[in-house]
């Protein structure tokens, strides 16, 4: 089963309803020949925003998917220093260079992002980068 780390933007379309954009993430996100590798980066990104703003349905969501996640990435200073090389190498913001580390941290087979083609984490070449 592909091992796939999934962007905070790919589980925030998966809450915003009905449009394509959640339909893709929904449709990826379950599809049950697939393993899902997550981070204490993502889990940052996505939840206290989520639990601030009282989003009940978001936060059951990202809970659900943070528990069902069958990897994950360790956190440590070794991983940072990645995170910071890849920013250097590709120039990438400094949550996308976590995400791109923790990724390569747990050999995920394909890192799933809806960024635009033009962003810089599809410059990166030490990971295989897919759009949603």
């Amino acid at each position: 089963m592909p091992l796939v780390y999934v962007d905070a933007n790919v589980l925030i379309a998966a809450t915003r309803g009905m449009e394509p954009r959640a339909q893709r993430a929904f449709a990826l996100l379950d599809n049950v020949s697939l393993r899902f590798a997550a981070s204490d980066f993502l889990r940052l990104e996505v939840l206290p925003k989520a639990i601030y703003h009282r989003k009940s349905s978001e936060v059951t969501f990202y809970r659900d998917f943070f528990a069902n996640a069958g990897v994950w990435a360790i956190t440590e200073p070794r991983l940072v220093q990645t995170a910071m090389d890849l920013a250097q190498r590709f120039g990438l913001s400094a949550m996308d260079a976590l995400h791109v580390a923790a990724a390569m941290s747990v050999h995920a087979d394909v890192f799933v992002t809806d960024e635009a083609s033009t962003k810089p984490i599809h410059r990166v070449t030490t990971l295989s980068i897919s759009k949603l």
